[in-house]
């Protein structure tokens, strides 16, 4: 069979084929990647983004004469190289360097090869450090490799050096001890193939007392359908011990309520003497005295499963791809047993059971946390990662949340959420925003590019000027906001939630033939938000321009500034997320922990507090903020978000879903409004809005407002019940039962004129 290179996935119209296996890796900008090829295998390189150079290292002879140019020495390059192999313990001797790709290479650029020898190779991309107000962040090389052979997958490489590794092979289960402390890797080989899990206290087992994980327990404690990475990480035995933990998931899928497949379910199916996880489990735990059972409960990894609305459990094909895996930890001693699911009659492994990796790793590694992130449906997964205000962060909270691909502090230990809102109102706080992605747009049809992308007209913003807008789909629905910064004539900076934009916006380019590079630098580019009436006379203190740049004190609304704070270069904008006088500052995460160290200083005598997530949340709602999922989706427009103003009726030049707009905009169904609701029930993202027994609109978002003393929500309803006074009421239990009472208000709810946050200097200032 052949294999789709996209996909992965064999083609049986063409059975004669040899068959083959794709592995994809990703070299990221500024580092080097290692990888093993075999002779006849097919490689291919590409420069997704464009102009990143690369440095190919190889054995000589690997891909045969001629095949690429030779680089001249590049001492840091080969260096890296070295490292890079050595730490997969693979040969670093008799490189020789290839050159790849320059600095005007265009978009989706690739270099194909084919192996003629075996051996180890290292792809190294060039780039340094990036200046906040520069726009040349080095980015990705992809590798694809195409490997003849037999269908039997390999693990991908260890984490680190493995106390034990197991292969289980497909419809089997395999028992195996793991001493406090240790780690477990659960690794799917070839993707879509639940591997059921069980552990058990060693201790108690040598006591003759049997105490195993119980996912009732654990999902009671947690208060979670599955632990995951975080705080609530942990799974439990019946006597409320935790017995693992979980540290990394590159999935997010997984079942704690069904059993491990068993007899009786393959015999309901027509299917007696089916192989079974459960006679597997009791199998491989009969040397360890542990009692066979007629079905396990287990922890069923990358079994995608779901509970719905009517309370009906499906379950579908796994999410897992090649390579993915968990990462546990025991709490203490255990006996475990891991299996690969025998089931081949329907989804649950997609259709064919395949092998699961084992793989413990001692107590003494440190492995960071995270969960899977991905740009898009076919990229590289990546952990999450903490961004360089991280360590300061930390340092005063361990309640992080995985927000985007970022660790972030969801509040502070010291106070709480409350006494953070009232900073930002009252004095300022300081909170960080790095996950924001972050795109540069250069080239000579920049602002072409930018003019096609969005709702507002780049024509009319000036260099050093920043302005809020949407992109839309071509039937109007939005596929983020954000904000554009201008750098030069030709040089743009896209700030947004969603990594899909990037892919978008060079999708867009090459539809329209135009000259321009869109290249990712979220991690080049951290930030914080100085928020709060004191936040001028904070930063004022600290931030140094040059002559030619406007000063903290002269910079306004929605402009931004080039400079330095304790010396670190940082762009100064004043934009922001809550409604109050602020300022968003911009750094190389490097310089983070000085800027934030410079400012925690200058605010200290200002009142400055650290903000998070919930107090963000409480202040954008009141100053009517939109949030990506709850006020926009692609199902909705700009006029339904309640930012209509960010599509100017005097743009005519064509941008992507102006048609889409214009019939919306003049025949609308729905708006954003806001409500003052009765009570002090809790409301939440989702409630249905009703007026008698009609449901009229959903709330987007709510709050209970600690400045002005009531709950408050966002709601998008129906234009005919829209009105300011209409009143409405928001639907609980089924949306019949109960009914909260609420009106229809003008939104924002706080500071409707925008006086706080277009609060101009002092003269004298």
């Amino acid at each position: 069979m052949a294999v789709d290179m996209e996909t992965g996935i064999m083609d049986a119209r063409n059975p004669a084929a040899a068959p083959s296996r794709v592995t994809t890796l990703v070299a990221r900008g500024g580092e080097a990647a290692a990888f093993d090829i075999a002779a006849g295998d097919r490689i291919r390189i590409e420069d997704l983004e464009g102009r990143q150079p690369g440095l190919l290292f190889a054995p000589e002879g690997a891909f045969g004469a001629g095949a690429l140019a030779q680089s001249e020495d590049d001492a840091a390059a080969v260096e890296a190289a070295r490292a890079a192999l050595a730490a997969r313990g693979l040969d670093a001797s008799r490189l020789t360097g290839f050159r790849l790709f320059s600095d005007e290479t265009a978009p989706g650029s690739s270099v194909e090869l084919s192996a003629a020898a075996a051996g180890a190779c290292a792809l190294v991309v060039a780039g340094a450090a990036m200046a906040p107000d520069e726009q040349t962040p080095p980015t990705e090389l992809r590798v694809e490799i195409e490997t003849s052979g037999p269908s039997r997958g390999a693990a991908p490489a260890p984490l680190a050096a493995p106390k034990l590794d197991i292969r289980v092979d497909a419809a089997t289960a395999q028992a195996y001890r793991v001493k406090a402390g240790d780690y477990i890797q659960i690794v799917d080989v070839d993707g879509r193939q639940c591997s059921d899990f069980l552990a058990f206290d060693a201790a108690a087992l040598d006591k003759g007392e049997e105490f195993g994980l119980d996912p009732t327990v654990t999902r009671t404690l947690m208060a979670t359908a599955n632990p995951a990475p975080g705080l609530h990480s942990k799974y439990f035995d019946a006597r409320l011990n935790p017995l693992v933990e979980i540290v990394r998931d590159t999935v997010g899928r997984h079942d704690a309520f069904l059993l491990a497949c068993n007899s009786k379910y393959y015999e309901d199916l027509g299917y007696p003497g089916h192989d079974n996880c459960t006679d597997n489990f009791n199998r491989a735990l009969k040397p360890y005295g542990i009692a066979p059972k007629a079905g396990w409960p287990a922890i069923n990894f990358f079994y995608n499963t779901t509970v719905g609305a009517d309370d009906q459990i499906t379950m579908d094909e796994p999410w897992s791809r090649p390579g993915d895996y968990v990462l546990l930890r025991a709490l203490t001693d255990l006996v475990c047993a891991s299996s690969s699911c025998a089931d081949d009659v329907d989804p649950a492994n997609g259709w064919q059971p395949t092998d699961i990796q084992i793989r413990v790793y001692d107590a003494s590694e440190n492995f960071s946390r995270g969960i899977a992130h991905r740009m898009t449906p076919d990229s590289e997964p990546r952990l999450t990662r903490e961004s360089g205000f991280h360590p300061r962060a930390s340092a005063m909270t361990r309640k992080f949340v995985e927000y985007r691909g970022f660790w972030l502090a969801d509040c502070y230990s010291d106070e709480g959420p409350i006494a953070e809102y009232w900073a930002c109102r009252e004095r300022a706080a300081i909170m960080d925003l790095s996950p924001l992605r972050k795109f540069e747009v250069i080239g000579p049809d920049a602002e072409a590019l930018m003019q096609l992308a969005v709702t507002r007209d780049m024509k009319k913003l000036a260099v050093g000027q920043v302005v809020y807008t949407a992109m839309c789909y071509p039937h109007g629905g939005m596929i983020d906001d954000g904000t554009v910064f201008r750098l030069a004539p030709q040089n743009f900076r896209w700030i947004c939630g969603d990594d899909y934009c990037g892919v978008h916006l060079r999708e867009l380019a090459a539809e329209h033939g135009l000259k321009v590079w869109v290249k990712s630098s979220t991690d080049q580019l951290h930030n914080v938000a100085v928020q709060g009436p004191k936040s001028r006379e904070i930063l004022s203190q600290i931030v140094e321009t040059p002559p030619h740049q406007p000063s903290l004190n002269e910079l306004k609304w929605f402009r931004f500034t080039v400079g330095k704070i304790a010396g670190a270069p940082v762009v100064v904008s004043r934009t922001g997320y809550t409604g109050e006088l602020g300022y968003e500052v911009w750094c190389h995460p490097d310089k983070a922990t000085l800027v934030w160290d410079a400012i925690w200083e200058s605010g200290r005598p200002h009142g400055l507090k650290p903000l998070g997530l919930q107090a963000l949340d409480m202040v954008r709602i009141e100053a009517g903020l939109a949030f990506a999922g709850y006020e926009f989706c692609d199902q909705t427009d700009p006029f339904e978000a309640g930012i209509g103003f960010a599509v100017p009726a005097g743009k005519t030049d064509p941008y992507v879903g102006a048609e889409a707009l214009k019939r919306r905009r003049e025949h609308p169904s729905k708006k954003l409004v806001g409500l003052d609701v009765s009570g002090a029930e809790a409301i939440g993202h989702g409630d249905c809005v009703h007026v008698g027994r009609a449901q009229i609109g959903v709330v987007t978002s709510a709050t209970r407002s600690p400045v002005l003393g009531k709950t408050i929500a966002l709601a998008r309803l129906d234009v005919a019940h829209s009105e300011p006074g209409t009143k409405v009421e928001i639907g609980k239990l089924d949306g019949q039962q109960k009914r909260i009472a609420a009106t229809v208000v003008a939104f924002p709810h706080y500071d409707p004129t925008k006086s706080r946050v277009r609060a101009e200097a002092p003269a004298s200032a």
